[in-house]
């Protein structure tokens, strides 16, 4: 059964310990094949084994209920202006938060330093009035936190809310309790174990609000790829009716509606050029800025723009079902996968809340037993910094928002990416092959001889004999005996043998087409010129394809596909990045050979069936190497599902773009480069992030438990903890989002002046 997706808004998540409690409860769920929780732009996307329907929707809801988080469904483009919306409602709603809460609390710890208030024990009644602005400041101004923290606790788990609460709720009771029953602290150490902490509790709150607030406001700029391909989509189409124009909305139009386009107008949907000719500008779908002419008979995609032409056009494909609304549904997909480091951290973050609380309690424990006094005041002290300073915002955004850009990124080129694994893989690749036709060579060859005593029947024979197959070598003889207007003869029994050619019955006659496998399994044989003549057109890199007529030799037909302009240089770069280049196809081997040495290639796989190809991909990896394959036919599909990471050419078939992990929608060899560059570039960000997550939380929490005291005397103050632990998140944030200024290497070759 065809697995299905529903994606859903999570609301409540604030940590990467919240991540796997909501995936645990989703996977939980029967029928779910596998949910991954994307925690930057708070969403969960959900593979079924079933329907996605109503029903279904509404258990996995439940579940997330069941957990403690709330949940909504998505359903396309416009939940993500609603979401955009929402963002900018909730930052100045933390903004107002922070700056509330730092108006009440900055007086509280000036007076830390100037001592214009009197002391607790000489006014307790002005203390409980400051004890009530601040509780109710707290309510206001940290109220989700510990709203948060308290549903956490009634489903017996414990997230970022649940370090925030406690460490800012412990030093409200405390400086309460202070004030109410001072003698808790004896006389002799009284000046600073009587001290109230409210300014702490309020300025750590406002810190906090104000880290994400600004995480927020970064975290925004990240979905600006998602954004900028939903803004692409047209709103209005102009439609031909009853001889008649009238502009509609694309939600509106329909297969078969007849759309005007004018000079300069945005293709509002898909479809195929019935009259008049323009050139489009396509460079949002393949990343080229040269325009494409277009005519009848050709077709265009929707959210491309119209050059100085007019045409008509019939739309084909609208909504969902649209190329551009496939690809951004391609492009969240991958944004919302996860990576194996990616579950690696989830895991460690999943238990990191519970062990930053024992490690809080064992700090207070020992500095109540073991510590100079007032004992309670520094027991207080260290283990509200451990928990303040612990939270584990950053690890859980390392990796998550490294990749929604890197994934944006690759889009922008032109390069779509259909999950995290694949971005990871394709950094760890160390051996690339490349198919041969359509891949190396432009995929668009050409008759250029014909041998035999009777040329023009060869050619008709063979066209006929080709007429119902796909191949490209195939649409090249169709096309040269419809420039000679050859007469047309029907084919019967077509059969086409994976690797060696097709057979069939052309005028009552028995014809085989194909290579030298192909003739030998028909037992035609083949004279030593002919082989000869093969081996000559081979070393000319042109494909010799074999006719036999009942049993016996025909002639040859010579097939020439051009290699690719930046097919050389490419491949030259990808070796400088070291990797290694192998090329794999089932042409003739000398025409391999041909092929391979004019564009640097010395690794060489020829006459490989389909079968054959994954089978050599499954044995370089079988030597220890990391395999990348690139292809466009139905015959690499195999071995692009075999590889480590699968390349599909835009212009190839459907079968080999659902095959890969990645597809290019320029049919160059440079944006397989450019893939491989992002995708190093993206996990090199990720280990940066996670590297800055672990080093500031494995030094921070000891710092924080009091480990520097013994030796300088210094304790770490939980304000100056508030506000590392709510800058270590904007910094992750921000390093993610260097990548966006990112320009790959074969990018900025291939626009340098000649």
């Amino acid at each position: 059964m065809r697995e299905q997706l529903i994606r859903l808004t999570i609301d409540g998540m604030r940590c990467a310990g919240c991540v796997s409690k909501v995936e645990a409860a989703l996977n939980g769920v029967a029928g779910v094949r596998r949910a991954s929780i994307n925690l930057v732009d708070r969403t969960a996307t959900v593979e079924l084994e079933g329907a996605a329907d109503a029903q279904a929707a509404n258990a996995l809801i439940a579940a997330v209920q069941a957990a403690g988080y709330d949940a909504s469904t998505q359903q396309g483009a416009e939940d993500i202006a609603q979401q955009q919306q929402a963002e900018q409602q909730q930052f100045r709603a933390l903004l107002k938060r922070s700056l509330l809460a730092g108006a009440v609390g900055a007086p509280l710890l000036i007076n830390l330093f100037l001592h214009d208030l009197p002391t607790t024990t000489a006014a307790p009644r002005l203390w409980l009035l400051i004890a009530a602005i601040t509780l109710a400041t707290m309510r206001y101004a940290g109220g989700h936190f510990y709203l948060a923290a308290w549903r956490a606790l009634t489903h017996h788990s414990a997230t970022m809310d649940t370090l925030i609460a406690t460490g800012t709720g412990t030093a409200w009771l405390y400086s309460v309790a202070i004030i109410l029953w001072p003698t808790i602290v004896p006389e002799a150490v009284a000046g600073m174990g009587r001290h109230a902490y409210f300014d702490a509790a309020l300025i750590i709150i406002a810190l906090i609000n104000l880290g994400h607030a600004l995480e927020l406001r970064a975290r925004g700029k990240t979905s600006e790829a998602i954004r900028r391909l939903i803004g692409l989509q047209a709103e209005q189409a102009r439609v031909v009716r009853d001889d008649s124009e009238i502009s509609l909305p694309i939600a509106e139009i329909v297969p078969g509606d007849l759309i005007r386009v004018r000079p300069g107008e945005k293709i509002p949907v898909d479809g195929e050029v019935m009259e008049g000719a323009s050139s489009v500008d396509e460079s949002m779908l393949t990343g080229e800025p040269i325009p494409v002419h277009k005519s009848p008979g050709d077709t265009v995609v929707g959210g491309t723009i119209n050059g100085s032409g007019s045409f008509l056009y019939t739309a084909q494909h609208v909504g969902a079902d649209s190329v551009l609304a496939r690809i951004i549904e391609m492009v969240r997909n991958a944004q919302a996968s996860k990576p194996r480091i990616g579950r690696i951290v989830d895991r460690v973050a999943g238990v990191f809340v519970p062990t930053v609380l024992i490690i809080a309690l064992l700090t207070a424990l020992i500095w109540l037993n073991f510590g100079p006094q007032p004992r309670i005041s520094f027991a207080l002290l260290a283990a509200m910094t451990v928990v303040i300073i612990a939270c584990p915002c950053a690890l859980g955004l390392a990796t998550p928002i490294s990749l929604i850009v890197g994934i944006g990124k690759a889009a922008e080129f032109g390069i779509l990416i259909r999950k995290g694994e694949a971005l990871e893989r394709a950094a760890k690749l160390t051996t690339m092959v490349l198919d041969k036709t359509g891949t190396v060579t432009e995929g668009r060859p050409a008759v250029t001889d014909l041998i035999g005593e009777q040329p023009e029947r060869i050619l008709q024979l063979a066209a006929a004999l080709e007429s119902g197959s796909e191949h490209p070598l195939a649409a090249a003889i169709v096309a040269k005996a419809e420039a000679a207007q050859l007469p047309r003869s029907v084919c019967e029994d077509f059969r086409a043998e994976s690797g060696r050619g097709v057979r069939g019955v052309v005028d009552g006659h028995q014809l085989l087409l194909g290579n030298a496998t192909m003739m030998a399994a028909g037992s035609v044989t083949l004279p030593d010129s002919i082989t000869a003549q093969c081996n000559a057109l081979a070393e000319q890199t042109k494909t010799p394809i074999l006719l036999a007529c009942d049993g016996a030799f025909l002639g040859i037909i010579a097939v020439a596909d051009p290699i690719k302009q930046d097919a050389k240089t490419a491949i030259a770069q990808m070796q400088a990045a070291g990797l290694k280049v192998v090329m794999l196809t089932g042409d003739h081997h000398r025409t391999a050979q041909a092929v391979a040495a004019e564009v640097g290639i010395s690794h060489i796989f020829a006459e490989v069936t389909p079968a054959d190809k994954a089978r050599k991909v499954a044995e370089l990896q079988a030597a220890g190497e990391i395999v990348g394959m690139v292809g466009d036919g139905i015959n690499d599909a195999p071995a692009l599902s075999r590889a480590d990471v699968g390349f599909a050419i835009g212009a190839g078939t459907d079968v080999a773009i659902a095959a890969a992990d990645v597809t290019l929608m320029r049919s160059s060899l440079t944006a397989l480069l450019t893939a491989i560059e992002i995708s190093r570039a993206t996990l090199r960000n990720i280990k940066q992030n996670l590297f800055g997550a672990f080093i500031y939380n494995t030094l921070g929490i000891p710092v924080a438990a009091g480990a520097l005291y013994p030796l300088l005397g210094l304790m770490l103050n939980p304000m100056l903890a508030g506000a590392a632990m709510a800058m270590s998140s904007v910094t992750v944030v921000s390093n993610a989002n260097r990548l966006r200024l990112f320009r790959p290497q074969s990018e900025r070759t291939k626009d340098a002046p000649c």
